[in-house]
């Protein structure tokens, strides 16, 4: 059924199907694909996506790759540019289509304000079909990391759930 979507699609839809997979913009090409067709005639989420992960592997492009390493120095000038000064760093669990990973926030409490500092994600959920998770490395990263940022900053580092992901884990201000 992918090859029939893939065959029935416009040439310009193709194009920039394969552009934004070049790109890693997986969503955003199931979104081209959708809309290429008329209402009724709309492949559905799940075919769509296949077809995507069909493009990924015809065009040789990896269906995953982890986020750099996260840098000591990059994040402590991302906190310098900051309008405020932080009252902690936080790291919290979020989560996509492709799995869990950890978000490294400066946060202050009054008012409550958070920024966004970094992302790790060194892994997707077929981690967890594998054996290979846990142990978590992107929590590890987040911790080492994280700690040694508010270490710098001489604030407090939070991470509620860094044994497993926790999307709903209490925020650094809720324990204040």
């Amino acid at each position: 059924m992918q090859n029939d979507i893939w065959a029935a699609l416009p040439d310009e839809a193709r194009s920039a199907v394969d552009a934004l997979v070049r790109r890693d913009r997986r969503i955003h090409a199931v979104q081209v694909i959708r809309e290429a067709f008329a209402q009724g005639a709309k492949p559905g989420l799940t075919e769509a996506l296949d077809v995507v992960v069909e493009r990924y592997r015809a065009l040789e492009q990896p269906l995953f790759t982890s986020t750099p390493p996260l840098d000591l120095e990059k994040l402590a000038a991302a906190v310098a540019a900051l309008p405020v000064r932080p009252d902690a760093i936080e790291a919290l669990w979020d989560g996509d289509t492709d799995g869990w990973f950890v978000v490294l926030f400066a946060v202050t409490a009054a008012p409550w304000r958070q920024f966004e500092l970094a992302v790790s994600r060194l892994g997707t959920d077929l981690r967890l079909f594998d054996g290979e998770a846990p142990p978590w490395p992107e929590a590890v990263e987040a911790r080492e990391v994280g700690g040694a940022l508010a270490r710098q900053l001489d604030v407090p580092f939070a991470f509620a759930s860094p044994e497993r992901p926790d999307d709903t884990a209490p925020r650094w201000w809720d324990g204040r």
